[in-house]
């Protein structure tokens, strides 16, 4: 796991702009704390920060940027420096891991490529000279990396199939910037933060969801999930490489829970690959107990040494208040857990009055406002990790692969003509003031968003209606709803240098699972039921049946009165978020003035106190008219 970052440019001389490039690379020392390059050619530029996770007693076997000179009696790899506009260097940077790369190594040794490391960084190097952008489909992984292909004077980015690792670019007249990372392009003077009409959209109206390619700042775009960018002097040009097919199902019952255990096993083995400390992170459920259960009977992994960590409050078995999104605390069913497997455990026990400075951090990390508590939580648990483990696994995505989430059996939910888990039809947007709603029209925005990633859902002929809306609240689920949580993951763990890999976001179970009837996902009548079928005899029996259970929130009332009077000064004082907000909106969702839980209430306070603090620290300007 690592940080990327570069910039082309057709008409400058990059390596008069050095200084510029170490800045940009610079940004991302959190995502890799191990080592720094940087290669610099007059016109396209490359930089690299490196987490060691394989091949960590070897300084150069991992380094990067890595390049490959093709001339004439040439063609091994190297590392970082300075070069000239020769044509024959290829240079690569990368975050992620490929998990198939022993299999691919050999694959391109057959071919002749000898390898001078045991990096997965040289095979992707290696897999990309011998089959181009073929190479994308073979790989297994999580990543992000990008190409300067010196012979056709063209960068290629690419990201992994369900975009668990993030890329981002800047397309302007005359060149790019790329990075793992928006604030690698911030330090670049040729980008500005600024806000549009579309941005504000995103921001408020989108608040739960995510548009594919967007962002909220002008200009800025990211490469969408199973898609590789070529930028050349004529231009930028995208295509997909993967997305999800529509395929008949003609296994029965038995076979289908045979087979997502079989895939799900797979997936856990491949990513216990680690030179480095491995954990897994727990928190009682059925998802995360699954891949903890998987990952000690592996004989690949840890075993029964497997190291555990789940997150709790202070004070949250006297203040807990159960609801239907948390019907109980974690902390008993993770006990059972441990028991059970008999793992290293360590609970990681939050104080709440720290939540609230921590988010500030924490949406410093995203680069964009963080989600409060949530965001919060997640950061301190992780940087209370990084300190034993570099590598954590994580059961993040089971329930928009399995259909967990409350609303894929809420009738009225899935028969909304909307994005089935917005409430309202504008999502936050309702806080905003008449006239930048009347300029932003968030209702008309979400509507062609959704009309948009119905249009890319694939289906089957003949398919009854029930069985064909269930396909596309699914797809929706996978790829508007999982990239949010995909970011926040991402950003809240290597912000402290830690890898999280999720073995539900394996694309083959992944395919598997969403062209599985809707019935057999559901198998019993149960949320999830073909994942607990598939995983029962691992379990205690209350672990496989337990219900969804939301990230915990903190219990304590003196944050939740923090949150409200942070809120209510945006209204009272002067604010950056102050002249886009209706002050009487924001009063009544202080007071609690809204049907939702008081959880959500608060979540949705604490964010709208971040966008005021992100528009601060990153300097964003507003739209003209505002």
């Amino acid at each position: 796991m690592c940080g990327i970052t570069g910039w082309v440019d057709w008409r400058r001389d990059l390596t008069r702009h050095r200084d510029t490039v170490d800045a940009m690379t610079a940004t991302l020392a959190c995502r890799g704390p191990d080592d720094a390059g940087t290669w610099v050619s007059p016109h396209a530029a490359v930089g690299h920060r490196r987490l060691a996770v394989i091949d960590v007693d070897d300084v150069e076997g991992g380094r990067q940027p890595m390049t490959a000179r093709l001339g004439p009696g040439t063609g091994d790899a190297g590392g970082a420096g300075d070069a000239r506009d020769t044509g024959d260097t290829v240079v690569l940077t990368f975050s992620g891991e490929i998990y198939n790369f022993a299999a691919l190594r050999t694959q391109l040794a057959g071919h002749g490529h000898g390898f001078a490391t045991r990096s997965d960084t040289e095979v992707l190097l290696r897999a990309y000279l011998q089959w181009g952008l073929d190479c994308l489909p073979r790989l297994d992984g999580m990543f992000a990396f990008a190409v300067w292909d010196g012979r056709r004077r063209e960068l290629v980015l690419a990201r992994d199939r369900l975009g668990v690792k993030p890329l981002y670019l800047h397309a302007y007249d005359g060149g790019v910037l790329f990075g793992s990372e928006p604030k690698a392009l911030l330090a670049n003077p040729l980008f500005r933060p600024e806000l549009d009409d579309e941005g504000l959209a995103e921001l408020f109206a989108m608040f739960g969801s995510h548009t594919p390619g967007r962002t909220a700042l002008r200009g800025l775009e990211e490469v969408r999930p199973g898609h590789v960018v070529r930028v050349g002097a004529d231009g930028v040009r995208t295509r997909a490489y993967w997305r999800l097919a529509a395929r008949p199902h003609g296994d029965d019952p038995a076979t289908t829970v045979r087979t997502v255990r079989d895939l799900l096993g797979t997936s856990v083995e491949q990513r216990l690959v680690s030179d480095v400390p491995l954990c897994a992170l727990v928190s009682g459920g059925v998802d995360s107990s699954a891949i903890a259960a998987l990952a000690s009977g592996s004989p690949a992994g840890p075993g029964p040494d497997l190291a555990t960590f789940a997150v709790d409050f202070a004070g949250s078995a006297e203040d807990f208040v159960a609801d239907a999104a948390r019907p109980d605390r974690d902390a008993p069913h993770v006990e059972r857990l441990v028991a059970h497997l008999a793992t290293r455990h360590t609970d990681v026990v939050l104080d709440t009055p720290d939540l609230l400075g921590v988010q500030s951090t924490a949406t410093r990390a995203r680069d964009l406002p963080c989600l409060g508590d949530l965001d919060a939580s997640l950061y301190l648990l992780f940087a209370a990790i990084r300190g034993r483990s570099t590598v954590a696994l994580s059961g993040e995505s089971a329930d928009e692969v399995f259909g967990g989430y409350g609303w894929f059996h809420d009738a009225d939910a899935v028969a909304r003509p909307s994005f089935p888990w917005a409430v309202g039809g504008a999502g936050f947007a309702r806080v905003l003031s008449e006239d930048v709603r009347a300029r932003v029209r968030p209702e008309e925005y979400v509507a062609d968003r959704y009309a948009d990633a119905l249009a890319e859902v694939p289906h089957l002929d003949g398919e009854a209606p029930d069985e064909r809306r269930m396909r596309e609240v699914c797809h929706l689920a996978l790829t508007r709803h999982l990239p949010m949580l995909l970011d926040r993951k991402d950003r809240m763990s290597m912000a402290v240098g830690l890898e999280v890999r999720v073995p539900f976001c394996d694309h083959r179970l992944v395919e598997y699972v969403w062209n599985t009837p809707w019935a057999l996902k559901t198998a019993g009548g149960t949320p999830k039921g073909l994942l607990r079928e598939a995983v029962r005899d691992l379990l205690p029996p209350d672990l496989v049946s337990r219900p969804k259970s939301v990230f915990p929130a903190p219990p304590d009332p003196t944050y939740d009165a923090r949150v409200r009077e942070a809120a209510r000064r945006l209204v009272e004082d002067d604010s950056a978020v102050g002249p886009l907000l209706d002050p009487a909106r924001v009063r009544a969702l202080v007071e609690g003035d809204t049907p939702r839980p008081p959880w959500m209430q608060r979540l949705a306070l604490a964010y709208l106190v971040q966008v005021d603090g992100w528009m601060r620290t990153y300097d964003v300007r507003l739209p003209v008219a505002v």
